[in-house]
């Protein structure tokens, strides 16, 4: 069992940013690629962003692309996404995921196995 505890979300004025943090215990997390979701009231859960194993690949939606990063920290256990130039339709419940590593990106949700609660951000106008 691996479990993901996000934080770092709240309330950002457009054009503002937010770091999210997700922080892993349970198994080695060296051992796993991570992604980071989103899904908005009344949306299905959509991929933003994803980071391989060792963190040598990543992968971005391209509504976030240029905007976000993610990054992880595989000494302290955490994925992060640093979000930039934040907007309006950014907002929404973050997520973030883990699965075994695999030589193949994961961009759907159904590849991953393991979830956190999610946080909340939340843009305003």
């Amino acid at each position: 069992q691996v479990q993901l505890v996000e934080s770092g979300g709240g309330l950002v004025q457009a054009g503002g940013s937010l770091r999210l943090s997700c922080a892993a215990s349970g198994r080695t997390f060296s051992n796993y690629d991570m992604g980071w979701f989103r899904q908005a009231p009344g949306q299905e859960r959509e991929f933003v962003a994803a980071i391989s194993w060792s963190g040598g690949s990543t992968y971005y939606a391209d509504s976030v692309k240029g905007r976000f990063t993610i990054s992880r920290d595989n000494a302290k256990n955490t994925v992060f996404l640093q979000m930039n130039s934040l907007k309006p339709e950014d907002t929404a419940v973050y997520y973030c995921a883990a699965r075994f590593l695999q030589s193949k990106a994961a961009v759907t949700s159904v590849e991953y196995r393991y979830w956190g609660q999610g946080t909340q951000v939340t843009v305003s106008s």
